[in-house]
């Protein structure tokens, strides 16, 4: 649930809130289809749309369905994402008091011009605001969540945005480049002429600028670029629960749209409310999907998931065939990628590249 949607989001949300309450009782009617089908959960992710939208006590029921079905008791990572414009002291207090340890804030820019454009709901005065207010609760890992490319964006306003961001000193940072997707208002509107992009090769290049000058602002402060987005305050502030998906360790996603994974099978909620809700009115599995992997496809997805994070990929991961290992090669004297013990890693260049990267080596 949003209370409004962002024009650059393709993501499942929606806008109707009084559909929080039969959510809720299909929610607790999903969780308990899964009582039997997982062992103990390590981390606990609430996301979004904008979970702080709920009421405190809403937010407390869902945790109380998945205490009831689910084997929670251990998690040592409980996260929720909030919305700047949500966070008063009373629910920071709330969410503290339920057991969240982790908080992703979705500030996006520290421009007041900039947030306008991307459809917030809130200004950077109210962004600063509620990190001072999580901070004073307690929480002591919060996260914040960034966006850069913006239409016509010059690199002194991205790096702005960065210095306003270690002004507030936050434990963990996602940096995502803006992507036009399809369906999103900001596709209807490059369609019929309402907003202009540059040139694709302009644009790359542009993003390939903005790219590098974050991750070098961003490690001489002293954070780890872990993952192509993301960034730590050292090994200890990684996102714990978002390292499961890219080391195919099991998860379970409830509500609408949401993604699991369990041995060699995927699988994928419904994107939709309505149907989510009718199905599990009838005692069925809200599935849109599933997928099962082979072991070879699970090869290609450990290469292909691995070069996007400082771990790398396993060697023995990396077909033995003559052209792979000379396409290895060149890579690794074009400076995108470097073995490390059994491991091969990509460079701050190579994680520029990190999606055509497992095109050469698979």
């Amino acid at each position: 649930f949003c209370k409004t949607k962002c024009p650059y989001c393709g993501f499942h949300s929606i806008t109707t809130l009084s559909l929080i309450e039969p959510w809720i009782s299909a929610f607790e009617k999903e969780a308990r289809l899964h009582k039997d089908g997982f062992g103990s959960f390590e981390t606990l992710y609430m996301g979004g749309g904008t979970p702080s939208v709920l009421e405190s006590r809403d937010i407390d029921r869902v945790l109380d369905t998945l205490a009831r079905h689910l084997d929670i008791g251990r998690c040592v990572e409980r996260s929720v994402e909030c919305n700047p414009g949500d966070v008063t002291r009373e629910k920071a207090q709330a969410l503290k008091g339920m057991g969240f340890n982790r908080v992703n804030l979705g500030v996006q820019s520290f421009d007041d011009g900039e947030l306008a454009f991307l459809g917030r709901r809130h200004t950077a005065e109210e962004a600063a605001r509620a990190f001072n207010t999580l901070r004073s609760t307690g929480f002591e890992n919060v996260g914040l969540d960034l966006v850069y490319g913006l239409p016509g964006q010059r690199e002194q306003a991205w790096v702005n945005n960065l210095r306003q961001a270690m002004e507030l000193q936050p434990e963990h940072l996602s940096c995502y480049q803006l992507t036009i997707e399809s369906g999103t208002v900001f596709s209807e509107m490059v369609q019929d002429g309402r907003l202009t992009l540059p040139a694709q090769s302009r644009q790359e290049r542009e993003m390939a600028g903005l790219f590098l000058i974050t991750s070098r602002f961003l490690e001489s402060e002293g954070y780890l670029h872990y993952e192509v987005s993301n960034f730590a305050r050292g090994e200890a502030r990684v996102s714990r629960h978002n390292l499961k998906y890219w080391r195919h360790v099991p998860y379970l996603g409830l509500g609408p749209s949401a993604h699991s994974f369990r041995g060699t099978t995927r699988w994928w909620n419904v994107r939709s409310m309505d149907r989510y809700l009718s199905l599990l009115q009838t005692g069925r599995f809200p599935v849109e999907g599933s997928e099962n992997l082979t072991l070879e496809q699970r090869r290609l997805e450990s290469v292909a998931l691995g070069l996007r994070t400082k771990d790398g990929c396993p060697y023995g991961a990396i077909s033995s065939e003559p052209r792979v290992r000379e396409s290895l090669s060149m890579l690794m004297q074009s400076g995108l990628l470097f073995r490390r013990g059994d491991r091969i890693v990509p460079t701050r260049k190579g994680y520029l590249v990190a999606d055509s990267l497992p095109l050469y080596l698979t």
